[in-house]
């Protein structure tokens, strides 16, 4: 059995996950970095793709509202190429409460969060498809963040500062001994074999999972997981982050998040965060709610629909509603809660608080293992933000018009040119075309990938120099990915759709046939 030995072994490789293993190597500690999967495929990779601003909290949950604002201002500094500078509205529509508007900006001025009542008028101008009947409008500093993008410049700053990240290396058990986690026996998703992984301390940021994982050490996390489900309309119905201005409800935003826009979202308690289902009753739910931010709503195509779940935590939980809990981070430091030494668990908080949820986490390690080490990551630009420059919409397009004649376009909905996949492709070393699309977007416009996966397969097939029925499998396995967030929303356009993108797999590949293929591929 291969052994690896470090001074820190985190759990989980979401944004928390990452991030504190990024902030340890700044600080100087050996670290290694496992996830049962690739990078950010949770609940990190399944959310709307908001950086709040924490006008959503302000009334409810004030002290998440003030973490909110603080990482808000850091991440735009550090991760300026991950964003969109989109603003945010939060308006009152007919069926708000008028005296909450009063509240929320209250809110907001206690947390310190900028907002300016502009009017309705000049609200409508911005947002000419909003709804008309809109009573008020504030403007706060919302935006639009790819989580990928940063996650995967974290694992990039982590890895120059000497972290081991290990995407798809599953945690089997803890190593306890004379009552401290001394490391993790894990396994080797892909090459097969099982990996002892000795570490002078265990950091548990495996998010929704973390109650598990502290289990494996006789620790107690009960975390709640919290579903939520989200849907993409196939073009940005609007340019800002528009919120109803009323206490957290389902379907109550509208994110622009690359090409398309989100409304986001339901928030369920679910008994595991491996099993649960999206219904059709809880997507027509959210495209009515989508018609009193934006009427018309439903008559835009609804393109695919996910979901996510929350890690969040409360102590004596049993029967809590997931909206009443708090969006805030907690820390559990094992050796005061369970008596089991070298052993954190990080868990709750949001996307846009993992930095600060690192930090802390990274801080408590120092002080159980006697060291002062300052944190950078406010300070540090990731990877390919320092010019401090916000992602622009139209760079792919201005990228692309150079070498219009010279670089063949695999991918016509979020213009992923040849060079640009086959680069990606030798740069994650993965067999996996949904491991691409996470990195580049391969796929993720409004054909969901009916025109590019085929010759994305071809182009895997002789950059990875895999056999052809390895690479037949990686092209199903991203269909029958795709199939699970377009199957709940079948009807009229996208029904076109969908039709079309089997014609186009059937016709062209007989997909249900593929030598190498799988049984029931149509």
């Amino acid at each position: 059995m291969a052994t690896l030995h470090t001074d820190v072994l985190v759990i989980g490789g979401g944004s928390t996950g990452v991030g504190v293993a990024r902030d340890a190597a700044m600080r100087g500690f050996s670290t290694v970095l496992v996830d049962r999967g690739d990078l950010a495929t949770g609940t990190t990779g399944r959310f709307h793709g908001l950086l709040h601003s924490g006008g959503r909290y302000v009334v409810k949950d004030p002290k998440a509202a003030e973490e909110c604002i603080h990482e808000n201002v850091i991440l735009r500094r550090i991760a300026a190429d991950c964003i969109e500078d989109t603003g945010g509205l939060f308006v009152s529509t007919p069926i708000d409460t008028p005296e909450y508007a009063d509240r929320f900006v209250e809110g907001c001025r206690a947390a310190g969060i900028p907002v300016e009542e502009i009017p309705v008028a000049e609200a409508l101008r911005r947002e000419p498809r909003m709804n008309p009947l809109i009573s008020r409008a504030f403007t706060v500093p919302d935006a639009s963040v790819d989580s990928w993008k940063t996650v995967w410049a974290c694992a990039r700053s982590a890895q120059a500062y000497g972290s081991r990240i290990l995407p798809y290396h599953e945690v089997l058990d803890l190593t306890v001994e004379g009552g401290a986690v001394r490391g993790a026996l894990v396994k080797d998703r892909r090459g097969g074999e099982d990996v002892r992984i000795d570490a002078d301390f265990v950091v548990n940021a495996s998010g929704a999972w973390a109650g598990r994982i502290a289990a494996m050490a006789g620790c107690d996390a009960t975390v709640l997981p919290g579903k939520g489900i989200m849907i993409a309309m196939n073009h940005r119905l609007v340019n800002t982050v528009v919120n109803r201005c009323e206490m957290p409800a389902d379907g109550d935003i509208i994110v622009p998040i690359r090409t398309v826009s989100v409304i986001g979202t339901t928030d369920q308690k679910v008994a595991d965060p491996d099993d649960w289902q999206i219904a059709r009753d809880e997507v027509q739910k959210m495209m009515d709610a989508g018609e009193n931010l934006v009427p018309g709503f439903r008559r835009a195509r609804a393109l695919r629909v996910w979901g996510g779940v929350r890690p969040l935590f409360q102590d004596k939980a049993e029967g809590a509603d997931t909206r009443d809990v708090t969006r805030a981070h907690t820390l559990l430091n094992h050796r005061q809660r369970d008596g089991v030494e070298r052993f954190l668990t990080i868990t709750g908080g949001k996307f846009c608080t993992f930095r600060l949820m690192a930090e802390d986490t990274v801080d408590a390690l120092c002080a159980e293992v006697g060291v002062e080490h300052a944190c950078r990551t406010a300070d540090e630009p990731l990877p390919d933000s320092e010019p401090g420059r916000y992602y622009w919409l139209g760079s792919r397009v201005e990228r692309r018009e150079p070498t219009l004649h010279e670089d063949q376009l695999i991918c016509e909905c979020e213009l992923v040119s040849r060079r640009r996949l086959e680069a990606a492709m030798l740069r994650r070393e993965t067999v996996d075309l949904d491991d691409i699309r996470r990195t580049i977007r391969l796929g993720m416009g409004p054909c969901q990938g009916g025109f590019c996966i085929y010759r994305a397969t071809g182009i895997l097939h002789q950059v990875e120099k895999i056999p052809g029925e390895a690479a037949n499998r990686s092209l199903l396995d991203f269909v029958q990915e795709r199939w699970k967030g377009v199957q709940p929303i079948l009807y009229g356009d996208q029904l076109r759709q969908a039709r079309l993108d089997d014609w186009i797999f059937q016709g062209i590949l007989d997909v249900a046939h593929l030598p190498g293929g799988w049984v029931g591929a149509a």
